[in-house]
């Protein structure tokens, strides 16, 4: 499939765009692995973290909170400051993780992806999944600052995008608009939880939930993220992922790259942007694939 973005390499030291806890706690510890926690707002991880993790915030200093928008890109030298508080040093392999499985660690993934870092990975399962294999766990009070890193931003055009990219991509018989939400707020039946949202989808999405791609809070194995992906974009390479904030597309995004597309867009505004008042056309109901090309 396509390949704008770089594939993962055995150089790089990780065995792709998601690890094993296994794999994380075999190096963890070691100079040149940082683990950051990307928890968000109720899914955060409590009194509770990974050793030595720290904080990726993506509710607070990680997010541009200049405009109306939540969770929305910060400027690369926002994000190379907040790197270097963290102590990321370029060429770091980096894990990310949440409290709730995968949910916003891929939105963390995806963000570090989209500045230059090649050598990041999701926690398959997160912090639930560190916990039940009995692996150690320190207090998530707020711990001495890390030395500063040496990271820098270098990013990445095309992997966020804005409203006019996504009104292309739905006109695009070469493109796949899909949408993370839950079936009910996709086809307009439940109100949208952020107020002053219109209901509804965009003409021409197909929606694709992102608990489909999990199961018991991990990734599906990559072949039947083939199966999922085939089934709603066909042979389209091209792929546009929302949600609601831009959180949980990432995690559409993560498993189109497991199941071997390349090259997709996250939505930054998503439906906190599309659904405003506005004259970017909104449908209600079940909606359908996009045709045929």
């Amino acid at each position: 499939m396509g390949d704008d973005i770089p594939a993962y390499t055995s150089g790089q030291e990780l065995p792709g765009p998601l690890v094993g806890t296994d794999w994380t706690a075999r190096r963890l510890g070691r100079p040149g692995l940082v683990v950051l926690d990307a928890s968000v707002g109720a899914h955060r991880g409590g009194e509770r973290r990974i050793p030595g993790a720290r904080a990726f915030d993506i509710d607070g200093p990680l997010s541009d909170h200049s405009g109306p928008l939540p969770h929305t890109m910060p400027g690369a030298g926002r994000f190379t400051e907040e790197l270097r508080s963290l102590g990321v040093n370029d060429g770091d392999t980096v894990v990310v993780y949440d409290a709730a499985g995968v949910y916003s660690s891929a939105r963390a993934w995806w963000m570090l992806r989209a500045m230059g870092v090649d050598r990041v990975a999701v926690l398959d399962g997160g912090l639930p999944a560190w916990a039940d294999a009995g692996l150690p766990l320190e207090s998530a009070r707020p711990s001495p600052a890390a030395p500063p890193g040496d990271f820098t931003a270098r990013p990445r055009p095309g992997m966020f995008v804005g409203a006019e990219e996504v009104a292309a991509a739905l006109a695009d018989p070469a493109a796949a608009v899909l949408d993370a939400r839950s079936r009910d707020r996709f086809t307009g039946t439940a109100a949208e939880p952020r107020p002053g949202l219109r209901s509804g989808h965009m003409p021409g999405a197909v929606n694709l939930p992102f608990g489909e791609l999990q199961r018991a809070g991990r990734m599906r194995p990559a072949d039947e993220l083939r199966a999922v992906f085939a089934a709603l974009a066909g042979e389209r390479e091209r792929l546009v992922v929302s949600c609601g904030s831009g959180v949980t597309a990432c995690v559409l995004a993560l498993g189109a790259e497991l199941a071997g597309y390349r090259g997709q867009s996250v939505y930054d505004g998503s439906w906190s942007e599309w659904g405003l008042p506005s004259q970017r056309p909104v449908v209600t109901g079940a909606g359908g694939a996009p045709p045929a090309p």
